[in-house]
């Protein structure tokens, strides 16, 4: 009987609203943890997970019935709640729009999640937006300035 087989390794990455630094380091473990139950639901399988205050990644085994538009709108939107229901923020937390998704071959995933493991470390040299021009750069995406992420100067 044939099956469908497919290796689809997806890295995520959206920001906190406005780019405020509002992920606290005593709550984003739960944060993260919450996140990958909600890829886990989704019968996805969650590799590796991290960010900063203001923004994060994580990387994503998918499956080709999934629509990663879909995914991330739950994970943004329970996520949203998922915060602001607990207070763990002062202030009305909310993720930016949109989002950056970047695929790799299954020979890169221990070199990308070592990357998304390490981001406290990675961003004590580049900026959030340096990171993400150079994936917009690196992964060859045509965009306008317009339609990016809202940049603290």
């Amino acid at each position: 009987m044939p099956g469908t087989f497919s290796q689809i390794y997806i890295q995520v990455v959206f920001a906190v609203k406005n780019r405020d630094s509002l992920i606290h380091s005593g709550w984003e473990e739960e944060l993260y943890k919450y996140i990958s139950g909600i890829v886990r639901n989704k019968e996805q399988k969650m590799l590796a997970i991290n960010g900063m205050p203001d923004h994060i990644h994580f990387l994503i085994g998918m499956k080709p019935s999934c629509c990663l538009s879909d995914l991330v709108r739950e994970i943004k939107k329970s996520s949203n709640e998922f915060i602001n229901e607990r207070k763990f923020s002062n202030y009305k937390f909310s993720w930016q729009e949109g989002y950056g998704a970047f695929s790799y071959s299954h020979s890169a995933l221990d070199d990308v999640i070592k990357y998304v493991v390490n981001q406290k470390e990675h961003h004590r040299k580049k900026t959030f937006r340096e990171e993400y021009m150079g994936f917009l750069k690196k992964f060859e995406v045509e965009f306008k300035d317009e339609y990016l992420f809202e940049w603290i100067s």
